[in-house]
């Protein structure tokens, strides 16, 4: 069995209870090229090291999400946005989330994946995540709003 798409209760449910407070979820926009310097890459692979999904998240989902499960301020991602910086904190937090998305894939008789490398905005992911990010077909493009904070977008492509 190959692996399917998350339904948006799924990825609403995660982060509720990864981030302890309520979310929202709405359809959304895909990412557009522009996008990709101020997006976080999240790479997933099966054991034989083939990329089998790449998830984005935007400049403020990566602030604030990364803020909100670390129980930083909302003032610390607003100043993350502000700087057009995620700071160190954040960032480590942000990859820490991007580890646990990896269960929004895993379904029974599928091939196990796992995170395998995250890029966060500014840094250089491979161009083939990139144009799996950005390519239409088996994805899932929300927006996530959290509580007390703020939202962003999240996009979940599965590859092959």
């Amino acid at each position: 069995m190959s692996h399917v798409l998350p339904v948006p209760k799924a990825v609403k449910d995660l982060f509720d209870d990864l981030l302890g407070r309520p979310v929202t979820v709405n359809p959304a926009d895909p990412l557009k090229a522009a996008d990709v310097p101020r997006t976080t890459f999240a790479l997933y692979t099966d054991e034989r090291m083939q990329l089998m999904a790449v998830i984005g998240m935007d400049f403020q989902l990566t602030a604030y999400a990364g803020a909100a499960i670390g129980l930083i301020p909302p003032g610390g991602a607003e100043a993350c946005i502000e700087d057009k910086e995620i700071s160190k904190m954040i960032g480590e937090n942000a990859g820490e989330i991007c580890n646990i998305l990896a269960g929004l894939i895993n379904k029974e008789d599928a091939p196990r994946v796992k995170l395998h490398q995250t890029f966060l905005p500014g840094q250089n992911p491979p161009a083939d995540a990139v144009n799996h990010l950005l390519a239409l077909g088996r994805r899932l493009d929300l927006k996530v709003d959290v509580s007390g904070y703020g939202g962003g977008k999240i996009s979940i492509a599965l590859v092959g």
